[in-house]
């Protein structure tokens, strides 16, 4: 097992689109940032490149890289989903937090989680989109994300091996009721006495 954890901030600005969870929102502003500013895929991106030791997004995507201007974040989360391949893990669960005063995610929390679960090609029941406010924290001007990521060993003929795990204990069965039966089917024998032994 690994596990992996990332995070990353954007300062709110107008006049840009707002993208969170590679979803567009209707919202006045929208987040600063070289790419498409979408803190969910970064945080997320970010996880999963350091639960197999790969660097982090800005190895792979420098911020001064005019290629990367206005990217969309989906593709900097599909190259971390290829090394967490390469490494042979796969993603068991994902948890993640946005913190930030608007919009509210609660009535699209299932839209996005359903949305990050597409881009991670994983169940919905297994990715996890949380909100909160930067109560007293005097954050409104920023969009936070925190990500937690759970890799699991990819093996490939896995399901052979497990199958074969359970078919040794079933086949030593058998052999223990196969001798049992030939026990019991095998003609009986009288005892031999010397009567010369017996007194």
């Amino acid at each position: 097992m690994r596990i992996g954890y990332g995070w990353d901030s954007h300062a709110f600005q107008a006049g840009v689109p707002l993208i969170l969870g590679g979803l567009p929102f209707d919202h006045p502003q929208g987040l600063a940032g070289h790419s498409d500013g979408d803190v969910l895929l970064h945080a997320l991106t970010d996880a999963l490149l350091g639960a197999v030791a790969a660097g982090d997004i800005g190895t792979f995507f420098p911020p001064g890289d005019p290629r990367w201007k206005n990217a969309d974040s989906a593709l900097f989360l599909q190259t971390a989903l290829e090394e967490v391949e390469h490494a042979g893990y796969k993603i068991s669960n994902v948890d993640t937090t946005l913190i930030l005063a608007a919009p509210k995610i609660g009535p699209v929390a299932e839209k996005l989680r359903e949305r990050v679960a597409e881009l991670l090609a994983i169940d919905p029941g297994c990715v996890g989109i949380k909100a909160k406010t930067p109560e007293g924290l005097h954050q409104d001007d920023v969009a936070v994300a925190h990500a937690v990521v759970l890799l699991e060993k990819f093996e490939e003929g896995g399901a052979l091996e497990q199958m074969a795990a359970v078919a040794e204990p079933q086949k030593q069965m058998d052999d223990v009721v196969r001798k049992l039966v030939d026990r019991t089917t095998e003609p009986v024998r009288k005892p031999v006495f010397n009567t010369d032994d017996i007194t």
